[in-house]
């Protein structure tokens, strides 16, 4: 009976032991799938943390600096088999949430700035425009040559201020805001020399029968103020800017070289793309003050149909400036002379050279001459005793008055006296211009 008893006994205890035995292999096989799914999701936990991170660090940080305009790579995940899950997937869609809130923050933003300066620069236009037509009164009362000199000093600083409300309107989407009637290249020339502090350092070099269409001279004479601007500003104040017009087959170009500082090839880049008027203007990003000489001259190239560029070396070492006007924009003048008065933006070089300007309209019918120009009458009776341009043809026309306020070798007050008689002259013959619907402003 023990026996049996001790075999019972020692049968129970292998049985237990065996059970035993197999649990603890079973348990085995289940901690090391645990310990490997741990270590999975540590190691992926990991990746999630460096993903992360690199958002935070790299990639965010970058993809502000693109939405600021600059030239920033924005990098991509680090670790890219995250894509395929849904964490990767979420980082994603998170980034591309970030750019387009960004995105749409900084277009209304710039709207927003950019409606503001328009609406500014209307207001400095407005004013610059009464003030013309102040000063304009003011050389037609006064006769002294003191007076009138400064007259035609202020004239000539109103006429700059007017240039520079009129590119910011323009950079922000307005129009130029005056229409003229065609108008020789010559004369586009002047026109835009006459907007510039420097003028007197512009030459024009040859001449030539083309014209520019009128809905086109005033973003012509805007855009070849501002690169002659530039070009005096960049070079020496003892060196000319030179003026030169290259026939082409398909158009005309205005060459203007001056004898400054070449630009670098980041100089070139930035100037090439905001010429190409293809990329929308940030305004916020044009320097500190604000350049917006080649910013302007692009929109007018994109909006009118013409082309500039500056990435060639002019022959004095400066930068060569070409502005190609295609034949779309170019038409032929009559060879009869026409009458014409200075428009609100005319400044002191315009009424030095007043065949600069184009014609413009008037209310009285024209009295002319045998020979086409307006008669002439005397602006007072006070004033029959004092000496008044000729009047005669064409084949009669006086000597080129003064190109500048400060001409060497005369007098200042000499000066003044005969630009107030050219002024008492050029006063009585603008009201007597026939009335021209080219020569209305444009709204």
């Amino acid at each position: 009976m023990e026996q049996h008893m001790l075999v019972a006994a020692v049968c129970f205890l292998a049985a237990v032991a065996f059970v035993i035995v197999i649990l603890l292999v079973r348990q085995r096989r289940v901690t090391a799938r645990l310990r490997s799914r741990v270590s999975v999701l540590e190691k992926g936990a990991t990746l999630r943390d460096d993903e992360l991170s690199h958002l935070v660090t790299t990639r965010l940080p970058a993809l502000i600096q693109s939405l600021n305009g600059r030239q920033v790579d924005v990098p991509g995940p680090r670790h890219p088999r995250l894509a395929e899950i849904p964490y990767g997937r979420n980082l994603d869609q998170v980034t591309e949430m970030f750019a387009e809130s960004g995105g749409r923050a900084k277009a209304r933003a710039d709207e927003s700035a950019k409606a503001t300066l328009k609406a500014m620069m209307r207001g400095v236009q407005s004013l610059a425009n009464e003030q013309q037509l102040a000063i304009s009164r003011m050389q037609a009362l006064h006769d002294d040559p003191d007076v009138l000199e400064g007259l035609l000093k202020i004239d000539h600083m109103n006429a700059q201020l007017g240039r520079r409300a009129q590119a910011s309107a323009v950079l922000c989407g307005s129009w130029p805001g005056l229409q003229r009637s065609a108008s020789s290249l010559t004369d586009v020339v002047r026109g835009a020399t006459s907007r510039i502090r420097d003028y007197l350092r512009v030459t024009v070099h040859s001449q030539v029968s083309d014209a520019v269409v009128s809905r086109a001279v005033e973003p012509v004479v805007l855009a070849v103020a501002e690169l002659l601007d530039n070009a005096a500003r960049h070079s020496q104040p003892n060196t000319p800017v030179e003026v030169n017009f290259q026939p082409a087959h398909n158009g005309m170009a205005i060459v203007i070289d001056d004898a400054g500082v070449a630009m670098n090839s980041e100089e070139l880049k930035r100037a090439s793309r905001l010429l190409s008027g293809q990329d929308a203007v940030d305004i916020n990003r044009l320097g500190d003050p604000p350049q917006v000489g080649f910013a302007v001259i692009g929109v007018l190239a994109a909006r009118y149909n013409f082309s500039v560029s500056v990435d060639t070396r002019s022959p004095y070492g400066g930068v060569r400036a070409v502005l190609f006007l295609p034949t779309v924009l170019l038409t032929r003048l009559d060879d009869r002379p026409k009458a014409g008065r200075a428009t609100p933006q005319a400044s002191v070089a315009e009424k030095i050279a007043p065949e600069a300007v184009s014609e413009a309209p008037a209310k009285a019918p024209p009295s002319l001459t045998a020979g086409g120009l307006p008669r002439r009458r005397r602006a007072a009776a006070g004033q029959a005793d004092r000496p008044q341009p000729q009047t005669a043809g064409a084949e009669e026309r006086p000597a080129p008055a003064p190109t500048g306020l400060d001409e060497p070798g005369r007098p200042a007050r000499q000066t003044a006296a005969g630009l107030g008689a050219w002024q008492r002259g050029t006063q009585a013959g603008r009201a007597t211009v026939p009335p021209d619907s080219e020569g209305k402003s444009q709204a």
